[in-house]
């Protein structure tokens, strides 16, 4: 499906979604993205809904600025998804057992490791340079350093809300581990620090919408923020990385001789230093993930409607972009009120996952259909493997 182009202030509003589905909040917080002075493009995936500091499914390009709000809380989250060799055969017949195995090693919601994870211990691991990594908290904003202990207990924990640990499975019935997850409590704390700082710049009083508050290049503002936004995306792909090697490892114990083959990862709440018609810019993905050519990705539906593995088509009218799942159709709240327990079991049948009233709010027909999401950008991305999940690990 084309784009379809509306008007905007400065820039135009590309939109792989048809302008008459998106909720005229979520339009009118775009429109307001298209008054920015510094915006250089702006980009629209079909899983679009209204989000807070700025549109869910939005790719913004800036020249030599960057929002902090539109970027969001959870910094770096995104996506990892691992292949076995195992097949569905091979799963232990006790899913339940399965996922409480994942469970004992990934806490979720609010819990945290009682003691942070030594990565030498987790066999399967990806990440290297951890001495390296935690010598950069030091230089992170005043304002969080008395949460460096944190920080470190929540390497390798789940959270709550849409966060989710999966094991699937693919049309030939392999097995695949698959996560989604962020920057835990240091990425909020930084983001909010940063958020509340750009709101005061006197730059930002005459904007349509604060949230939209930039920090602007060559400014101590702008290297402050960028320095602790890139250590919170290399936190969240990290805390995913842990996690992801405790569940192969948890697997391995539950199915003996289980190999980890392929292994996948992308943020989609992040900032990039791409380069678009000649131009150096800073792409924010608020709910996308990148698509250049040839690169791996990972967009989910919800607790019962799979994933899917696409490959980017490097589409520069996206910023070389894609959505990062289904979307929401409804709000937390609204789900809560229309939906049950009940109807909760119902629409996980077959899935192996918690089925009560909190999490409710996750329920899958608070989402959009992931397949017409998919349809609405062949020209973005081509689909490698489609996932049907048959454990499904909430906070």
């Amino acid at each position: 499906m084309p784009y379809t182009e509306v008007a905007g202030e400065r820039v135009p509003i590309r939109m792989w979604v048809a302008p008459a589905e998106v909720e005229a909040a979520a339009m009118e917080q775009l429109r307001n993205v298209t008054r920015v002075p510094w915006v250089h493009g702006l980009a629209v995936m079909p899983d679009v809904h209204y989000g807070k500091g700025a549109t869910v499914g939005s790719v913004i390009a800036m020249r030599d600025a960057v929002s902090p709000a539109a970027v969001g809380v959870d910094i770096g989250c995104g996506m990892t998804a691992v292949r076995t060799d195992l097949t569905a055969e091979r799963l232990p017949d006790d899913l339940g057992r399965l996922r409480s195995a994942l469970e004992a090693v990934v806490p979720v919601g609010f819990h945290a490791h009682d003691e942070p994870v030594d990565p030498a211990t987790v066999p399967a691991l990806r990440s290297t340079d951890w001495d390296a990594f935690w010598s950069g908290f030091d230089r992170l904003a005043d304002a969080v350093h008395s949460r460096r202990t944190r920080a470190r207990h929540q390497m390798g924990t789940l959270g709550g809300g849409n966060h989710f640990l999966e094991v699937c499975l693919d049309d030939d019935e392999a097995v695949w581990l698959v996560l989604h997850s962020g920057s835990r409590n240091i990425g909020k704390e930084l983001a909010e620090h940063h958020i509340e700082r750009a709101r005061k710049l006197p730059h930002n009083q005459d904007l349509p919408d604060r949230d939209l508050s930039v920090f602007v290049g060559g400014t101590p503002e702008m290297e402050a923020y960028r320095r602790d936004l890139f250590w919170a995306q290399e936190y969240a792909r990290r805390n995913r990385d842990v996690m992801m090697g405790l569940a192969c490892r948890a697997v391995a114990e539950q199915v003996p001789g289980a190999r980890f083959e392929q292994w996948i990862s992308c943020h989609h709440n992040y900032v990039s230093e791409e380069s678009y018609d000649g131009v150096d810019v800073l792409v924010t993905r608020k709910g996308a993930i990148r698509a250049g050519e040839g690169e791996l990705g990972i967009i989910p539906g919800s607790m019962a409607t799979g994933t899917y593995i696409v490959r980017g088509l490097g589409n520069p009218a996206s910023f070389n972009s894609a959505s990062h799942g289904a979307g929401r159709r409804m709000s937390r709240n609204k789900a809560r009120k229309t939906f049950s327990a009940a109807d909760l079991a119902e629409q996980t049948r077959g899935v192996e996952c918690r089925k009560d009233a909190g999490v409710v709010d996750e329920i899958p027909a608070a989402y959009k259909d992931l397949e017409s999401v998919i349809e609405a950008q062949t020209d973005l991305v081509e689909v490698v493997a489609r996932l049907r999940q048959v454990v499904c690990v909430k906070g």
